[in-house]
């Protein structure tokens, strides 16, 4: 994760099931060419929160569905159930491209928004909580669900290049009690199945993706927002 986010150049973005072993084996792979993410943990890992956001019709869910190539989906993240770092994200899709802007927020514009509460980000002095704003007061933009998962992240400096595998992934239905250590989820996939996220700006590097293409791995159009939002009343 990085601290110092603002509007993030458009990337590539690849996603994939993949299996325990098959995770295991491409781990191992990864460590001889890759360093982990230096905000993980001693086994590689973070764990991560965000509530997501959709409007009264549910745009953002239906889009993903039918495909939509251009589309945007709003959502708050933190890290380690921390309140130290507050990410508030709008995650674009352009074309085959994917590109984020992001402003850290503060704790209590956070429980604000997780309440539903648009007027708190007059207070702001920022394009993105403008544009949220403008989301909230037309399109009744409002949280939907909580999204919870374990990443493991391997970093390597040529195209900026992130391999990732998002594990244990989670949700509370009903609830965006963001901060809230103590809630009981459950699992919208089978306990085998793994998520592989690639990313990276321009062209994958060679070495990588022949690691890759070896890997049993089923490229597909993943989206952990609709995944959890099965359990969910939608418009």
């Amino acid at each position: 994760m990085d601290d110092n986010r603002t509007r993030l150049p458009e990337r590539h973005e690849r996603k994939y099931w993949i299996n325990k072993g098959d995770l295991a084996l491409l781990r191992e792979k990864l460590k001889q060419v890759m360093a982990y993410d230096s905000h993980t943990d001693e086994n590689g890992e973070y764990f991560i929160r965000s509530l997501y956001f959709d409007d009264a019709y549910d745009r953002a869910y239906y889009d993903k569905l039918d495909g939509v190539q251009d589309r945007d989906k709003y959502r708050i993240r933190i890290y380690n159930m921390s309140d130290s770092v507050i990410f508030l994200e709008r995650k674009r899709k352009v074309g085959e491209l994917i590109q984020k802007t992001a402003c850290r927020i503060d704790r209590k514009l956070a429980d604000a928004l997780a309440d539903g509460d648009a007027a708190c980000l007059l207070e702001y002095d920022e394009p993105l909580l403008t544009d949220m704003y403008v989301e909230m007061r037309t399109k009744l933009l409002r949280p939907r669900v909580l999204v919870d998962y374990v990443r493991e992240a391997f970093v390597f400096p040529a195209e900026h290049t992130r391999v990732t595998f998002d594990k244990q992934l989670a949700t509370c239905p009903g609830s965006t009690d963001l901060f809230n250590p103590e809630l009981l989820t459950l699992s919208p996939l089978d306990d085998s199945k793994q998520i592989l996220e690639v990313k990276f700006d321009i062209y994958l590097p060679d070495y990588i993706a022949h690691l890759l293409a070896d890997t049993p791995a089923e490229n597909c159009a993943i989206s952990k927002y609709v995944l959890c939002r099965r359990f969910e009343p939608l418009a």
